[in-house]
């Protein structure tokens, strides 16, 4: 018996480019796109074309003013949408009509006030107003989740929200990348590159915002764990776009900048040889949705040390393969379970309790859980 084919509409301002959601979002459906029960459309203002398998629809942005700028991707995606027939609205953004929106951030108005800590804009007050009119919906049955914190945020802002309707599916991770790559000849590369002694223990940071991801944080935390031990030798590399200067002068006041590196951009190939080639991995974010980095980094046999604000805590078993530290504004705590992480005895057999955890989350299985949540709606209809 022949299936009958489902068109599904994927909506996401940007597709396949640079960006954690984006890159979630486009390994997410590129795999979902294999399957004969489903045609795919993505509906986008600028994308990657990574595959054939794809139709891309062009969705129009008003940039300026700025407050129209979700507003109008909502009101040309609804436009669109509706000049073909679909089975199912998948939504990765803020628009106003879709069955099911995946949150790859918490609620705006929650982002603008409680973690950027400022007041509501125009621009602001636009996306927020779009949100709700999404959530309240009723055409939305589904919301997927990328972790337990952004479940519990949404719910926090959405109290009318059912939670049975809020699903959480993990991003995934393909490991088949890192686990080819050679520890020793990375790191000697790595080391070569970057003029680090073969006796230094390598921390790496990895962020495109400096100061959401908690660099100062991690930054005050060595400055404290040098004071403390001054014999432990180390190096902080840090991987991605951020205020150098700023963070470099902070290095210097804490008496620490000769043991950080800037490195600027990677290209992901390069990345990966620099998770493979690294000791342990910090992400001590003011808050972070997910973090896929960290699931990155444990894929590569690191040991990682997180902030209670960062979605991959669900992933985190304390002492067995990272920490999870609820406040990261307390240096010494964060040093000591740095230090605990540096003994090589702890690094490997953390590193490989974290390679084993992270070896769970595969893109196959965050497609089947996706999948089961399309079905869940379609035999509804």
């Amino acid at each position: 018996m022949t299936h009958p084919v489902n068109k599904i509409a994927v909506v996401v301002p940007k597709y396949g480019l640079v960006g954690g959601a984006e890159h979630v979002v486009s390994e997410l459906t590129e795999r979902i796109a294999l399957s004969s029960e489903y045609e795919i459309h993505v509906f986008a203002n600028k994308w990657l074309r990574l595959s054939d398998r794809i139709k891309f629809h062009k969705v129009p942005v008003i940039a300026f003013p700025k407050f129209l700028t979700t507003i109008s991707f909502a009101y040309f995606a609804r436009k669109k949408i509706a000049e073909m027939e679909f089975d199912l609205i998948h939504a990765h953004d803020r628009i106003f009509d879709a069955d099911i929106f995946t949150m790859h951030g918490i609620p705006h108005r929650i982002w603008v006030e409680e973690v950027r800590k400022k007041r509501m804009s125009l621009f602001d007050y636009g996306t927020a107003w779009v949100e709700r009119c999404l959530v309240e919906n009723r055409r939305c049955k589904k919301f997927i989740a990328v972790s337990t914190l952004t479940k519990e945020k949404f719910l926090k802002q959405y109290s009318t929200v059912d939670p049975e309707r809020v699903a959480v599916i993990h991003p995934g991770i393909d490991t088949n990348r890192i686990k080819n790559l050679d520890r020793l000849s990375c790191r000697r590369e790595i080391m070569q590159q970057f003029h680090i002694e073969s006796t230094d223990k390598i921390i790496l940071f990895v962020s495109m915002n400096f100061n959401i991801k908690g660099l100062d944080f991690l930054i005050r935390a060595l400055s404290r764990l040098k004071i403390r031990h001054p014999s432990e030798r180390f190096k902080l590399l840090v991987v991605g776009k951020g205020n150098e200067k700023k963070y470099g002068s902070m290095a210097e006041d804490l008496g620490i900048k000769d043991h950080v590196i800037f490195t600027g951009i990677m290209p992901r190939e390069r990345l990966e040889r620099i998770y493979v080639a690294s000791d342990i991995f910090s992400m001590l974010s003011r808050f972070d949705t997910f973090g896929m980095a960290a699931l990155e980094a444990m894929a590569a046999s690191l040991p990682v040390i997180i902030s209670a604000s960062v979605g991959a805590r669900d992933l985190v078993r304390e002492g067995e393969n990272g920490f999870v530290v609820e406040d990261a504004a307390q240096p010494e705590t964060v040093a000591e379970r740095i230090k605990i992480m540096l003994q090589n005895d702890m690094r490997d057999r953390m590193g490989h309790e974290a390679r084993i955890t992270a070896g769970k989350y595969s893109w196959d299985m965050a497609v089947a859980e996706t999948q089961a949540v399309y079905e869940e709606i379609l035999a509804g209809r």
